[in-house]
């Protein structure tokens, strides 16, 4: 006789007075099922719920002592996720409704027709097995934009998150590159009144500048070529809910226009089109440029930075948050090692001096690259041999003297200018490696080699 196909696991636990029931039920899905175990009362169901849960239960509604009803009420109190299938002998038509009513899969009667109880657990455990990745992938979105660290300025940033995320008050979040402005604007929407409306992010810097006005407003057919089907735009999509606009300093000055408007009357219009539509969303806007001096050299509007600056929030960089780095470090630690299949990595405390040695021009991404680096590249822990030689000597020798006399802005930008020389250098000029490497964006890389007016060495 052919084998069933065998299902996702799963622990099934079936509940019956009768031995011969439970005894055929065993038999049925021995072949589909590997984790099967039966009891004969609902007393004796509960003492193995408690000791090894089972995800789904095959369960008699008529019991002595405490009936299948009952249990089933108690079961979806204590563990909600398991799937109950009832198995009805003499029940009453209420006893089915009332089983449906407390959410049971499934009601079967007896004489149980095998291949009907052989395709309910089936679609139980399949059910079983799609809460399971629905739950591993909210973890791992919940762990991806967890905000770490307990130093003063996270404590400090964390206090200004919970203040204004209750609020409709626009928020406009500054810092470098890769020093978490994301994090930020996600956690203010988690815990703001809109927190079950979509969180829509826009990088203003990655697309291009001709298409901005199409992706934030949306358009119609025929409104330019290529517009073969009417689309909604970033704002629509994040109505009833929180638009996040990245890197709104490159925005261009005709959407910036158009985004005034939208924050002034809550209305926007498609590009080709006329009629008005109405949205509510609260905007978010980051950026890691110095916007004032953007309005007064006439490339960003002072009217939409006072409209997006109602509550300004800093997000500090990872060299101001030193303390920080053996908690993020053991986070990415434990990440990539899941993420790889490996075993968990202990760390050695030279390696956090090490860390914490660095002056962090990525940020928070690049230290995350690191750390992905040394979990791939490194034996049973990490070793101080595992960091990368351009962390551990970035510093060792600088020169002081030669900065004599040369203000704080221009020490910082000769530094930043060699170290992303040196590392372009390294990579071979290949920008994305060096991208990833610093730990920025590529664009944002893009703009530091012409702001910094890197050369390539002949």
């Amino acid at each position: 006789m052919a084998h069933e196909e065998r299902s996702p696991r799963a622990r099934v636990l079936i509940v019956d007075d009768e031995k011969n029931i439970r005894r055929t039920l065993r038999m049925v899905l021995a072949d589909s099922v590997e984790d099967l175990v039966d009891c004969g009362s609902a007393e004796e169901a509960l003492g193995i719920m408690k000791e090894e849960p089972a995800d789904v239960l095959l369960l008699d509604i008529k019991l002595p002592g405490m009936d299948g009803i009952e249990l089933l009420g108690k079961l979806r109190k204590d563990w909600p996720l398991c799937e109950v299938i009832m198995i009805s002998g003499h029940a009453t038509i209420q006893d089915a409704i009332e089983s449906t009513r407390l959410g049971a899969y499934d009601v079967l009667e007896k004489p149980l027709d095998r291949d009907r109880v052989i395709l309910s657990v089936k679609h139980c455990m399949e059910k079983v097995g799609l809460n399971r990745q629905v739950e591993n992938l909210q973890s791992r979105l919940s762990g991806q934009y967890e905000m770490l660290g307990n130093s003063t300025a996270m404590r400090q940033l964390n206090e200004e998150i919970r203040k204004v995320a209750p609020t409709n008050g626009r928020v406009l979040i500054t810092g470098e590159s890769g020093a978490g402005k994301e994090l930020v604007a996600r956690a203010i929407h988690r815990l703001s009144k809109r927190m079950e409306g979509p969180f829509v992010k826009v990088n203003c810097a990655a697309i291009p500048a001709e298409l901005i006005e199409s992706e934030l407003f949306g358009y119609e057919r025929g409104a330019f070529t290529g517009a073969t089907s009417k689309k909604k735009g970033q704002f629509e999509l994040a109505n009833g809910g929180t638009l996040f606009l990245d890197e709104i300093g490159d925005m261009s000055l005709a959407a910036q226009a158009k985004v005034l408007r939208v924050l002034q009357t809550g209305e926007l219009s498609h590009v080709g089109g006329e009629r008005c539509i109405q949205v509510d969303v609260r905007v978010l806007a980051a950026t890691n440029k110095d916007l004032k001096k953007s309005v007064a050299e006439g490339e960003f509007r002072e009217d939409l930075y006072f409209r997006l600056n109602v509550i300004p929030i800093h997000c500090p960089p990872l060299r101001e948050r030193l303390d920080d780095i053996p908690v993020l470090a053991a986070r990415f630690v434990e990440e990539f090692c899941k993420e790889n299949g490996f075993k968990r990595k202990d760390v050695e405390p030279e390696v956090i001096q090490k860390l914490k040695h660095y002056r962090w021009p990525g940020n928070v991404r690049e230290l995350k690259n690191v750390t992905e680096r040394m979990v791939i590249m490194s034996a049973e822990r990490l070793r101080a041999d595992d960091v990368p030689e351009y962390i551990t000597g970035g510093a060792a020798g600088l020169d002081v003297a030669r900065f004599d006399g040369m203000s704080l802005r221009a020490v910082r930008d000769e530094v930043e200018r060699e170290y992303i020389r040196t590392s372009l250098d390294e990579c071979g000029w290949n920008i994305t490696r060096t991208a990833e490497r610093l730990g920025i964006e590529r664009t944002n890389l893009h703009k530091k080699i012409k702001q910094l007016e890197i050369r390539r060495k002949e």
